[in-house]
């Protein structure tokens, strides 16, 4: 089958099998280390934004002001995080609300009705369009030629 080899000049078989574990050993390492410096560079990076994003965070003028009132929020990242715990908390408020909602005797009276009267009240109201109007104020007009009372241009014969 195979052609008899004699091994006496190479290593024994224990020998390569443990340099090949070194070996590959010595790779994972070099990944790991490759993979740690990356994670660095991110971590500075996402650091360098944060930095960047507070330089240039102009609510603190707003109090200067005149007409400008708005109501003050914390804007950081935990509120931003979404894992299991928020998601828990959020799901749990909101099986809270709908039950109330459910329960509530307008709903249960006219259900659309009462979401429609409760997004009128939350909701802003858009401004309707309004027509298009000529400099002097009147409302512009299309007329429509018929060609049927169109005069004879000069040209004709």
């Amino acid at each position: 089958m195979g052609k008899p080899t004699s091994r006496s000049d190479s290593k024994s078989k224990a020998e390569r099998k443990f340099e090949k574990k070194i070996q590959f050993y010595e790779r994972v390492g070099e990944t790991i280390a490759t993979l740690n410096a990356q994670k660095t560079i991110t971590k500075k990076k996402l650091r360098r934004r944060k930095r960047d994003l507070k330089a240039f965070d102009l609510t603190a003028l707003s109090e200067f002001l005149p007409g400008l009132k708005t109501p003050k929020q914390k804007t950081s990242d935990t509120e931003l995080k979404v894992n299991c715990k928020s998601r828990l908390k959020f799901v749990l408020k909101e099986t809270k609300q709908m039950g109330t909602v459910l329960n509530h005797p307008a709903f249960q009276a006219d259900p659309l009705g009462a979401i429609h009267l409760h997004l009128e009240s939350t909701q802003p109201v858009e401004e309707t369009k309004k027509k298009k109007t000529n400099r002097n104020g009147s409302k512009k007009r299309k007329e429509k030629k018929s060609k049927a009372t169109a005069k004879p241009s000069s040209m004709e014969m």
